[in-house]
């Protein structure tokens, strides 16, 4: 008997690694695209593991959701870095490029 390619095994992969390069976009988009791979892994892994002999393509989904592991917890920095920029510098210094300047000037 042929074995079949695990479903979602591709998309969990690519989901993976867009989730790290998702973390640039304000860290949403990234930890989106991460929480959207983990659930296909554990859904692909479950199916998996039910009839490892028919499923073929388990690999791309353990990469996948190791990438998108590293994907939220690189979005989950960027999100609190940005977070703590706002409460230290303020909005209208993170919009403005010269007062944050000013201000880092100011702390030295």
């Amino acid at each position: 008997m042929e074995k079949q390619k695990l479903p979602n095994s591709t998309g969990v992969l690519v989901l993976g690694i867009i989730s790290i390069l998702g973390c640039c976009c304000y860290g949403f988009i990234g930890l989106i695209l991460g929480i959207v791979a983990l659930v296909l892994a554990k859904k692909a892994t479950a199916l998996h593991n039910e009839n490892p002999d028919e499923y073929e393509g388990i690999n791309n989904v353990k990469t996948g959701k190791i990438l998108a592991i590293i994907g939220i917890i690189l979005s989950s920095l960027y999100i609190i870095t940005m977070i703590g920029m706002i409460l230290f510098f303020g909005w209208e210094a993170i919009q403005n490029p010269e007062l944050l300047r000013e201000q880092l000037e100011n702390m030295q």
